[in-house]
């Protein structure tokens, strides 16, 4: 086991920047018996202790003043089995090597979100998703999870195994337990078609039902200040395989996706009265492309410009009335978003604090660009949000509390009687858990 004394270099940053922490010491364990070992001795000193993966939550989740978990020595997979459909994964493996590691085996998960930098605890733990009309968040796709607890039991939880814990854990927001290996499920690797294309607002808000419902996965793209949108559909494809061309790819993606946007922004942030001519121009300069690949190739694109997001998951029936307040008060306000706001969509699941939990959700994220104020902009948009019973990511920035919580989740109760029961003295807490959970 390895660790660093609490100084200088020891404070921790989230992605954003959003985030700081100086926990008392750091651990990186080899094993899930010196992660025990390590949750062990943190009673014994009268600290808490958090896991932390790569940092892309924007709230203070993972942020501790006691002992930081390191897990990216618990890294890489651990069982396939090809007859029952799954893979077993050391919880500190980051998306990205897992999508590469089942691919060269032929393999894939179902459906996934648009980053591959998180690692697969972290990602599951705060709901990460992605948009399907029948598959639901990464989370949902969990068969079987092992959980470190309080006291440094370990436990193996599934439907049929702890079943209680199971249905929490899997989106367990860090306040169960420390997650160390995870068993998704699998199939054998397939294609998918992306259609990418241009689209008005009013025609992707009046069409969205029958988008939603014609499409395996529909997502889209408004950019506030224009009418514009880009929409794109992915569904299987029998092939022939035609990726996007390495020359276009890098172009569309990195050059223009990453390079140009970043330059754009940083105009943007320090000229405001320059975002809304250029979110027109941006958004007409949308190529449409086609294109078929591996699904973690078209369901996930580099993300290297750094923003803030907040993302609230609201019923499916009332996406369009929702996002048409927000853009009634983004045009009347003296607001300039360079960001376009992402929409998307999942089934209902039985995940206790999933923001999909008992009801199909549609997701809508508002974002700013590093450095830019967003409280403003975010607080109008967050109040659009809870007045249709909005469910915020637990990743993404929000204001809301445990008695928000306890009205717009039915299962609220259920979960933080299981904290109860598993985290007594409240090892794994924080602030930011204390204010969602409550004491």
């Amino acid at each position: 086991m390895s660790s660093t004394a609490n100084g200088k270099s020891g404070t921790w940053r989230n992605w954003a920047g959003t985030v700081t922490a100086r926990p008392a010491r750091e651990v990186t364990p080899a094993s899930v018996e010196e992660l025990s070992a390590a949750v062990r001795r943190a009673a014994e000193d009268g600290l808490k202790v958090k896991a932390v993966g790569t940092g892309h939550s924007f709230t203070a989740v993972a942020a501790t003043d006691g002992v930081l978990i390191r897990p990216q020595l618990l890294t890489g997979i651990r069982k396939i089995d090809r007859e029952a459909g799954t893979v077993t994964v050391e919880a500190g493996t980051p998306l990205k090597r897992l999508n590469l590691a089942l691919a060269r085996e032929g393999l894939s998960l179902t459906n996934m979100g648009d980053i591959m930098e998180q690692t697969v605890s972290g990602a599951i733990s705060t709901g990460t998703h992605g948009t399907g009309r029948d598959t639901a968040s990464i989370a949902a796709q969990i068969k079987a999870l092992e959980l470190v607890t309080a006291d440094g039991s370990v436990l193996v939880c599934s439907e049929k195994e702890n079943p209680e814990i199971f249905a929490a854990a899997r989106i367990g927001i860090g306040a169960l337990g420390i997650i160390t290996a995870i068993t998704f499920s699998v199939e054998p690797i397939f294609l998918l078609t992306a259609r990418e294309e241009l689209m008005s607002f009013d025609k992707v808000t009046a069409d969205f039902d029958d988008l939603v419902a014609e499409n395996e996965h529909f997502d889209f793209y408004w950019f506030p200040h224009t009418d514009n949108c880009s929409a794109k559909r992915n569904n299987r494809s029998a092939g022939p395989e035609k990726p996007v061309s390495k020359i276009s790819g890098w172009i569309e993606d990195e050059f223009v996706g990453n390079g140009v946007w970043q330059v754009a922004n940083l105009l943007g942030r320090a000229v405001p009265a320059t975002i809304p001519p250029m979110a027109k121009v941006s958004s007409h300069g949308m190529s449409s492309r086609t294109y078929t690949d591996i699904p973690y190739k078209v369901f996930t694109s580099p993300r290297r410009v750094r923003f803030v997001e907040m993302e609230y998951a609201i019923p499916r029936e009332a996406l369009v009335e929702t996002l048409r307040e927000l853009k009634t008060m983004i045009d009347r306000s003296s607001l300039r978003i360079s960001y376009p706001v992402e929409v998307r969509t999942a089934p209902a699941d039985d995940i206790t604090l999933s923001t999909a939990s008992g009801r199909e959700s549609a997701y809508i994220a508002v974002h700013m660009f590093k450095g830019t104020p967003y409280q403003a902009y975010f607080t109008a948009a967050e109040r659009i949000f809870t007045a249709h019973e909005g469910r915020p990511h637990w990743g993404k920035v929000h204001t809301r509390d445990a008695e928000y919580f306890a009205g717009v989740y039915p299962r609220f109760g259920e979960f933080t009687a299981l904290r109860d029961r598993l985290d007594p003295d409240r090892r794994f807490g924080n602030d930011y858990l204390r204010r969602v959970l409550g004491s």
